[in-house]
């Protein structure tokens, strides 16, 4: 399993921007096979965190078309910076009530 951690700093939101976020979470989760999708803010902060079968459905799902789109208002409108990482888990735990 893969983890994807984006990290960014929000310049600026929307309503587009919270359209489009609930959009790219709906397809990632529907159609990519994101297996888990969280992310939070913090002020100007954010970072998410979505958890993916493969490296091929990273890359399936960074070169759709829509989140092409996502990317590019990002870049263009709503982030001052961010970074993607790509991580693969080696081990998990968990702990349960």
């Amino acid at each position: 399993m893969f983890v994807v951690i984006f990290r960014a700093k929000v310049r600026s939101t929307d309503s587009e921007y919270t359209l489009v976020a609930a959009r790219m979470r709906e397809l990632a989760l529907g159609q990519f096979g994101c297996l888990e999708f969280t992310a939070v803010t913090e002020g100007s902060d954010e970072i998410a965190l979505s958890y993916w079968p493969s490296q091929e459905h990273i890359q399936a799902w960074k070169s759709h078309a829509e989140h092409v789109l996502a990317q590019t208002l990002g870049r263009e409108r709503w982030y001052e910076s961010y970074s993607v990482q790509v991580a693969e888990i080696s081990r998990e735990y968990r702990f349960s009530h």
